[in-house]
């Protein structure tokens, strides 16, 4: 039987339910919601190989616009890379893998995040691993005029059609507080802020900025960051009160005063890179914003 790569079928639930199906049984991950909520474009294609009717290996693109030393880059990234165990070694995902390449031949380049029992797969494909880097601040010491640092970030609700428009709406006003930040892409940020992170929205008026952000004990995690201009960033941080000890970022700040740089991997991931256009993002040590991760 000749291999079928099947592709563009979102709208088609037979094989959108098929590749569901894979993606919860491989990662645990709900697809259909963001589906049935709008926020699923063309902009994440599902490249599939299909055997009797039925999704067995998987590579989505993830068409993406990023502003990297103040250009714009049109990158591809590959993500949702899945096998059901009983069709693996049968080079499904090379197959897969080089009808990408063939249909997205004139983008400025490639990157993944590859599991890192594959460490010797990507580089057969021309991908190099590269380092992320994440700010980090600690010994945070807050206060307002009266020496008394309040909890002031206001939980934004996340519930309903509407409280999703609305923040759509503020991702797509917001201008740049990263040196390294994905552009017009709200659906992606949305597949978060949707569903599982639903959670960590908050409205910090003194900045009139809307933060992506969660609070373990003493250790605050920022994020994203949007507002219609550059924020304060130690504003921000001081609305989440003086229990905050310590704070890492989850993007590359404009400013990075008062924040130290150190190496960032996540556990069991690694970063690959392909074509001449990340040469600035070598050169600089940025971190990739989490909410673009696909």
């Amino acid at each position: 039987m000749e291999l079928e790569i099947v592709k563009n079928y979102r709208e088609n639930e037979t094989l959108r339910h098929s590749f569901e199906k894979l993606a919860q049984e491989t990662f645990g991950i709900d697809f259909e919601s963001w589906y049935q909520n709008g926020f699923w474009t063309n902009r994440y294609n599902p490249y599939s190989v299909l055997l009797d009717g039925e999704i067995v290996a998987n590579v989505s693109v993830n068409q993406m616009k990023m502003r990297l030393a103040e250009k714009e880059y049109h990158f591809i990234q590959l993500g949702t890379v899945m096998t059901y165990e009983k069709h693996r070694n049968k080079g499904y995902i090379r197959r897969i893998m080089e009808e990408i390449e063939k249909d997205y031949a004139e983008v400025d380049g490639f990157y993944l995040f590859g599991n890192d029992s594959v460490l010797d797969f990507y580089p057969k494909f021309g991908f190099k691993p590269a380092q992320e880097f994440q700010m980090v601040k600690g010994k945070v010491k807050n206060c307002n005029d009266n020496g008394i640092n309040t909890f002031t970030a206001k939980k934004v609700p996340m519930e309903t059609p509407n409280d999703w428009e609305f923040m759509v709406q503020q991702i797509e006003k917001s201008v740049p507080n990263s040196r390294f930040e994905m552009v017009d892409n709200s659906q992606l940020a949305m597949f978060y802020l949707s569903s599982f992170m639903k959670d960590n929205v908050y409205f910090v008026e003194s900045e009139n900025a809307y933060v992506v952000a969660e609070v373990d004990g003493t250790e605050l995690l920022l994020t994203a960051i949007y507002a219609e201009q550059v924020v304060d960033l130690d504003k921000v941080i001081a609305a989440f009160g003086n229990e905050i000890e310590e704070v890492k970022l989850g993007f590359t700040p404009l400013e990075d005063s008062g924040f130290e740089t150190i190496p960032y991997k996540e556990e069991d991931c690694t970063l690959f890179l392909k074509g001449n256009a990340w040469e600035a993002y070598r050169k600089d040590k940025l971190r990739f914003p989490e909410l673009s991760h696909a």
